[in-house]
């Protein structure tokens, strides 16, 4: 994975159980996964209810579509939001500016692009105090993992 698809807070992969109901239910990398020295690190091991975050993005989707158990976040730039839609990954944006109050982010956002399908890529652009994200969804690690190291691949020559 290229260092630089790291966010400034951190990247997680998750896996949930089949029929998980809450983030205890779902594995991933215990203080998530960092860049340091240009290198991409987990800071733990991968344990279950290591994640809040991005398995609040997995539980959700799952109310959709139960077998899109895995998901990823990864730092939002323009050119690879480009990068994703040009190779026809099925997408959706949420605008975090719309969410509603006393609600949180992931659920509604979430929610709000899985109301038919769960999409392979959940993408916004932030808000204020919010960093803006990209999420890899999947039925598992692996396919996840695989759809982020094709990205790094594909973006090498290309400025994030």
């Amino acid at each position: 994975m290229d260092p630089r698809f790291i966010p400034e807070v951190g990247s997680n992969i998750v896996y949930a159980l089949p029929h998980a109901r809450t983030a205890a239910d779902v594995a991933g990398v215990l203080g998530r996964i960092v860049s340091l020295r240009g290198a991409v690190h987990p800071v733990g091991e991968c344990a279950f209810g290591a994640s809040d975050h991005v398995a609040r993005i997995v539980l959700t989707a799952m109310k959709c579509d139960p077998g899109i158990r895995s998901a990823a976040n990864i730092r939002f730039s323009d050119s690879l939001a480009a990068l994703i839609e040009e190779l026809s990954y099925e997408t959706c944006w949420f605008d975090r500016e719309r969410e509603p109050p006393g609600i949180q982010t992931m659920d509604w956002g979430v929610a709000f692009c899985c109301k038919e399908y769960v999409p392979d890529v959940i993408m916004d652009r932030g808000g204020i105090g919010k960093e803006a994200m990209i999420r890899i969804l999947g039925p598992d690690p692996v396919s996840v993992a695989n759809t982020i190291i094709m990205l790094s691949s594909r973006i090498t020559s290309m400025d994030i």
